[in-house]
């Protein structure tokens, strides 16, 4: 028998044999990741060298037009503000360095996605009325968007992280969650483009200082009202953290912010949402405590292993991640060692940042993909479908690139191919570098990875126009259709930098249906809810490989990328498929419902129980076209 370390840490469950926790982390992981506790610096040093490429498989799309390009739209659509976040050459502290993210909400149900950017601030501080604050945009329908924050009542500033939406008292808007290094706050949505802050009234005033990091909103316990997540990143206070210079914290041989390893790492929080419009604290109970990586970033939620409940799976920097299995107990366990996505190919920690999901590969699993610190490739789980996952990083052709840091990633469909492709965007964590002798830049491009419909992945970012070519110093992004035109466009919020909004301009034509659910059993933003979409297709190629039935799933998500929010509004790209045969509609409440025969280029809203209450041609802005 051939043993593999994920292979041994899963048969122990299924043998007498008893061991601490501290042997099985012995055993199973490799003698570093078990020494002494490191001392205050730096996220160590990981160098992965590219392996020889996978044997390419015949592709029906490899070396054929791309079909699309991007271009950085963000001046003339009016997102001109500067993001602020630390100082802009040298950073004293972590805290400085780990930015924003944003979201594509649309708060008023005009389905014309608006947009909210977290901002920041620095250590020294703002003249009083001169603070950076977050700003909520308005689509108006027209490439454009009006900055309408000071109506919004959204005036709150501080060290802003992550952001995530959902309708947490089901009372029709979707309501927003904004984490920070100190205090979180949630705003519920009025629906007229004001909101109110409620988090005290709701119950998740923290007692303590944290570094709050990514956040989501999920029904775990599937009675219909969202709870909420939100990892934290280390437990850190100014009045107490090491300097550099006193620490001699370094990278590459060059003074940096310390950390996070020697730090203390934070707590994972969970809040149970009671039904009355507040929300209690279970996190220890529920066992978000109980797990061995720590230094938590981004966060997404979805049904990784097909039972029906909703799992948790946290990208941490500079230690295993963690995947939150949903034992339908009110409680979790963490089996990212047994699933087989805690560490890279050869066992050792990485420095994750960002995460998403999505069936890559069209075999009815949500994968994962995962975005990693310089020096390391980003990462791909292919879901086995048995509880188990399988590193294909290099198999895919994600391996190849190795020299850019990854923060915000998703798995889009940006040509309407039916297959999902992979943006990632870069920036690199330190501004130092800039004024060293390293060959790796602050402000980087980012990647593009086309779904070569093989299993594999081609780069293609220098074909994509711009947009992705543009050297830009990025962090969260996220992904929705906010000029209603039939492709999927990207956000992307940077340090110390304006936004870029990149346009997706497709240069062929194919076909797309897009959804938004509304729950009646279910929370009423649909969260949690898979959905099923088959379509005929005439594609003819010599492998054979296009003429299946394009059948995808997707789930609605809150939380995901970078800190950062997509459309909640699913997107499907159908080819040349004039239609849907099938659409199939799995709630959180267990309601299933079906559409047939329902027709391309255009928008659906679609109540739990199969009513249909809006649809809507998707002619786009006409903008630039």
């Amino acid at each position: 028998m051939i043993w593999t370390r994920r292979g041994f840490v899963r048969s122990l469950s299924r043998t007498a044999l008893v061991l601490s926790l501290e042997d099985v982390l012995k055993l199973a992981v490799p003698a570093q990741e078990v020494s002494a506790p490191q001392q205050i610096g730096v996220r160590p040093s990981f160098d992965a060298k590219p392996k020889p490429k996978p044997k390419t498989l015949p592709s029906p799309v490899s070396g054929t037009p791309l079909g699309y390009s991007f271009v950085d739209v963000a001046k003339q659509s009016g997102l001109t503000a500067k993001t602020i976040y630390g100082a802009e050459h040298k950073n004293r502290y972590l805290l400085e360095t780990t930015g924003c993210g944003v979201a594509f909400f649309d708060f008023d149900h005009d389905d014309w996605l608006d947009l909210f950017l977290v901002n920041g601030t620095r250590l020294e501080g703002f003249a009083k009325g001169q603070e950076p604050i977050s700003r909520l945009f308005k689509n108006n329908r027209d490439g454009t968007f009006t900055d309408i924050t000071a109506k919004s009542g959204m005036t709150r500033s501080g060290w802003g992280q992550g952001c995530c939406v959902g309708d947490y008292d089901n009372d029709g808007w979707n309501d927003l969650f904004v984490s920070y290094y100190g205090q979180n706050i949630l705003y519920r949505n009025h629906g007229d483009g004001t909101f109110t802050d409620v988090t005290a009234k709701a119950g998740l005033t923290q007692s303590k200082l944290r570094w709050n990091s990514g956040c989501a909103f999920l029904d775990y316990d599937k009675d219909g009202h969202l709870d909420l997540f939100v990892a934290n990143y280390i437990d850190f206070d100014l009045k107490t953290a090491p300097l550099p210079e006193a620490a001699g914290c370094a990278y590459k041989g060059m003074q940096v912010a310390c950390g996070p390893p020697g730090l203390d790492g934070g707590k994972n929080l969970l809040y149970r949402n009671n039904g009355d419009g507040t929300f209690s604290d279970v996190s220890q109970k529920a066992g978000m405590w109980e797990t061995i990586g720590t230094y938590g970033l981004s966060v997404t939620v979805a049904d990784l292993d097909n039972d029906g409940w909703p799992d948790i799976y946290v990208a941490n920097d500079s230690t295993a991640a963690t995947y939150y299995q949903n034992q339908k107990d009110g409680t979790f366990k963490d089996l990212a060692i047994e699933a087989g996505i805690a560490y890279s190919p050869d066992g050792k920690p990485q420095a994750g940042m960002g995460v998403a999901v999505g069936d890559y590969n069209r075999d009815g699993l949500l994968d994962i993909v995962k975005t990693n610190f310089a020096g390391d490739t980003d990462s791909l789980y292919q879901n086995l479908g048995d509880g188990t996952f399988e590193d294909h990083t290099y198999l895919s052709g994600l391996g190849i690139n190795t020299r850019y840091l990854g923060w915000g990633v998703g798995f889009v469909d940006f040509d309407n191919d039916g297959w999902l492709d992979i943006f990632i965007s870069n920036g690199h964590v330190y501004p130092e570098v800039d004024s060293s002798h390293l060959d790796a830049p602050y402000a980087e491009h980012k990647y593009v990875y086309r779904n070569l419909r093989t299993g594999q992945f081609e780069e293609v970012t220098g074909q994509a126009g711009t947009g992705m070519t543009d050297a830009v110093p990025a962090r969260g992004c996220a992904f929705g259709d906010f000029d209603n035109d039939g492709d999927m466009d990207v956000v992307v919020n940077c340090v110390n930098a304006p936004p870029q909004l990149l346009r997706c301009d497709a240069t062929i034509q194919r076909n797309w249906i897009k959804l938004r659910l509304v729950g009646t059993k279910s929370n009423r933003s649909g969260i949690g809810a898979r959905i099923t979409v088959t379509a005929a297709t005439t594609a003819q190629d010599k492998s054979g490989i296009g003429r299946q039935p394009l059948v995808q799933i997707e789930e609605v998500c809150s939380g995901g990328s970078y800190y950062s929010q997509n459309d909640l509004r699913l997107h499907f790209g159908l080819d040349q498929a004039t239609k849907a045969d099938t659409i199939k509609i799995v709630w959180p409440s267990g309601t299933v419902d079906m559409l047939a025969n329902v027709a391309a280029n255009r928008l659906y809203v679609v109540e739990e129980g199969g009513k249909v209450l809006k649809t809507m041609a998707m002619n786009g802005t006409g903008v630039g076209k």
